[in-house]
């Protein structure tokens, strides 16, 4: 049975070691090794103990887990639980170059981590990070964890990426698309989902009444047609429906001065219309420490915001920051997911 602590009964957490040749495996053996993460939640590691070992030898951390086979039980032990799916010797891979064995192998651990979630096995999924290149190398449909997550499940509901930084959300209506292709995805329904799924979420995570600013798509949010139609035809229709439907959501806001307006506290969430025009404010304000979270699945799914560090793999400083306060905001959520079915 899962222990209770401070934080009441553990949810289950499984967790992805990401690409061999960054600091995932690093990333992982220090979740493993960290206090606050193995009173919060019962860990469920999926990879290589031979990667992982090397994560640990290299973030100078013990290495205790429980290791198992993958084909074995899995109710979750009195200390972190490897599934050891022995798929990839460390010395096989460069430090610091994506190749396709990296790819195949973070994209394993992955997949097993979703279907152990689907079957009731855990309450949420975090992953160590992934290479995109190194993801496409080995399986060429990759585009990004958003599809590859739908296509493991077999969903296709409305799904969306925060970055989520010390309570303040950043959530957006277009991702990894050309930024020429940008405007013509903006659609008013497209918005009033986002908002929706945003609002949400945020619920989700334990916010009561989420405050959600929309930016807008141009400058100085279209300065009433000055500099463009889609803020005031497209964005403003969409947050007067979430309105009207109770959400507390406004804008759309001019896109440089939203964040400033939201890191002092005036909202919980910001909604942007691209990806860089959120993620360059957001790794600004916190690079080490903020969180990705794919809302819109049947539970939770958190990473870093940060990539795979192929600059300093195998050096022993990654920061553990962004990776606990993922595996944080995961067993929260899965917390309330659980204690919300229960009632």
């Amino acid at each position: 049975m899962t222990a209770g602590n401070q934080y009441g009964v553990k949810p289950v957490i499984a967790l992805a070691i990401g690409d061999p040749a960054g600091i995932g495996p690093e990333l992982a053996a220090k979740l493993i090794a960290d206090p606050e993460v193995r009173e919060a939640a019962s860990l469920l590691v999926v990879g290589d103990r031979r990667v992982l070992a090397q994560g640990a030898a290299d973030g100078n951390v013990a290495l205790d887990v429980e290791t198992r086979g993958p084909d074995t039980d899995v109710t979750p032990g009195e200390k972190p639980v490897l599934i050891d799916l022995g798929h990839l010797d460390p010395a096989t891979i460069e430090r610091g170059v994506a190749a396709a064995e990296g790819g195949r192998f973070a994209l394993a651990n992955f997949s097993t981590c979703l279907k152990l979630a689907a079957a009731g096995k855990a309450g949420a999924v975090c992953f160590t990070p992934f290479n995109k290149a190194a993801m496409r190398m080995s399986h060429p449909p990759y585009d990004d964890e958003i599809g590859y997550t739908a296509e493991i499940l077999g969903v296709d509901s409305p799904a969306s990426e925060f970055n989520v930084l010390e309570g303040l959300w950043n959530a957006r209506v277009t991702s990894h698309v050309p930024l020429s292709r940008v405007a013509a995805l903006i659609t008013t329904p497209r918005v009033l989902s986002d908002i929706k799924l945003t609002d949400a979420s945020l619920r989700e995570a334990g916010v009561a009444k989420p405050r959600i600013a929309v930016a807008g798509l141009n400058p100085h949010a279209g300065d009433g047609g000055n500099f463009g139609h889609e803020d005031d035809a497209i964005i403003r229709p969409a947050v007067e429906a979430a309105q009207r439907e109770g959400i507390n959501a406004d804008g759309p806001f001019p896109p440089d001065t939203v964040f400033v307006r939201a890191v002092k506290g005036a909202f919980d969430a910001v909604l942007t219309m691209y990806h860089d025009q959120g993620q360059i404010a957001m790794k600004l304000i916190g690079f080490d420490r903020g969180v990705t979270l794919l809302g819109g699945f049947p539970f939770p799914i958190c990473t870093p915001a940060h990539g795979s560090a192929y600059d300093i793999a195998g050096k022993g400083v990654a920061n553990l920051g962004a990776s606990k306060a993922a595996v944080l905001l995961a067993a929260k959520m899965a917390r309330k997911t659980r204690d919300r079915m229960a009632a």
